[in-house]
């Protein structure tokens, strides 16, 4: 690869001879931009910093630490494992270059050394680790690709079945990041928290299965409608059904669990305490409190402060008494997220981007 001195790739030479590696530099130089280390230690320090070497070319006999652990120590650390190294030994005997090739290494060249096989076998690993490293962000773009589409096409089911019993389908926008809010509080991890963001819209998905009749009727539900309105959970995990996703797995948990309740009287298992999932009495505070201060087929809008007293006069009963402090420690940004996706027609177009 000739160009550039900032075109070159770089090579990282460790070897405690200073003649040595003199030799090596003279014959990689006119390619590779080179780097040396006269030990283990200062080597780990280099290849561990930013640019990073391109590849290694690691000598076994040196004082203090070895090769053999310097390459063992790289390969440790998934900031430097996916460099190739190469031993350049005089130690030649087959169980040492096995040992080697064991810990990590690509390739195994004994001392004194060839410089046309020297060059030969840097250009042919370093050629596999672009390669490698191409494919590698193939599949992390593709990866992405798909989890933003997957992504989408959740949120946009979870409009779909609110669409049925709430016009604007605003509801799944706003409960998804009250859900997401209260998670962070929880402190399980940011990529724990997305999760619930990301899932919870799917959480009613199931109230495409119930007649419209009963999901938009003005007046109480009578027994057999009641009957109806409970099996929306049930239907909603068989619409996401059984799948390894991550994602899916908790959209499934959400909607059977969301109407589960802390004192067992929920519904569609009768689920009771900490048998009920995280996620879902999470988004049973969220979906209840967009529910009351929103207005329903069934009913008009309610006061955020009297939305926050049901729920507080609930904890320990319908709500888990612990999640209930953390909701009023993120009220402050609940009501912005409220304001920010109300229930008018400016703002259904801001939430059709998201």
């Amino acid at each position: 690869m000739i160009g550039t001195h900032q075109d070159k790739q770089t090579v990282l030479l460790v070897d405690d001879g200073a003649e040595n590696i003199d030799v090596l530099s003279s014959v990689l130089r006119p390619e590779y931009k080179v780097k040396a280390a006269i030990n283990g230690e200062r080597a780990l320090q280099i290849a561990g910093a930013d640019p990073k070497p391109d590849m290694i070319l690691l000598d076994i006999m040196m004082s203090g630490m070895d090769g053999y652990e310097v390459c063992r120590r790289l390969k440790a650390n998934p900031a430097t494992a996916g460099i190739p190294v190469i031993f350049i030994t005089a130690k030649n005997h087959e169980e040492d270059e096995t040992k080697g090739l064991e810990l990590g290494a690509v390739d195994y060249i004994t001392k004194p050394i060839s410089p046309a096989i020297v060059r030969a076998r840097v250009h042919t690993h370093l050629a596999l680790y672009d390669q490698n490293r191409t494919l590698d962000k193939m599949v992390r773009e593709r990866t992405e690709e798909l989890r933003q589409t997957r992504l989408e096409i959740i949120r946009r089911l979870g409009r779909a079945a609110e669409f049925k019993d709430n016009e604007t389908g605003l509801h799944v926008i706003r409960m998804g990041h009250y859900s997401r809010l209260i998670a962070e509080v929880v402190e399980h991890g940011d990529s724990w928290s997305d999760l619930v963001f990301n899932a919870s819209p799917m959480h009613d998905i199931g109230k495409i299965g119930i007649p419209d009749n009963v999901l938009r009727k003005p007046g109480k539900l009578d027994e057999k409608e009641w009957g109806m309105m409970h099996r929306h959970p049930e239907i909603g995990a068989s619409i996401i059904g059984d799948d390894r996703s991550e994602l899916l797995k908790m959209s499934r948990e959400i909607a059977l669990s969301h109407h589960e309740k802390w004192d067992g009287s929920g519904y569609p298992f009768g689920l009771k305490g900490e048998d009920i999932p995280l996620s879902g009495r999470i988004v049973a505070i969220a979906d209840v409190f967009d529910a009351l201060t929103n207005e329903r087929p069934y009913k008009k809008a309610w006061s955020v402060e009297d939305a926050v007293q049901v729920i507080d006069q609930n904890a320990g009963s319908h709500f888990d008494p612990e999640l209930v402090p953390m909701f009023h420690e993120v009220m402050p940004e609940i009501l912005k997220i409220k304001e920010q996706y109300a229930e008018s027609t400016a703002m259904m177009e801001e939430a059709a981007a998201h």
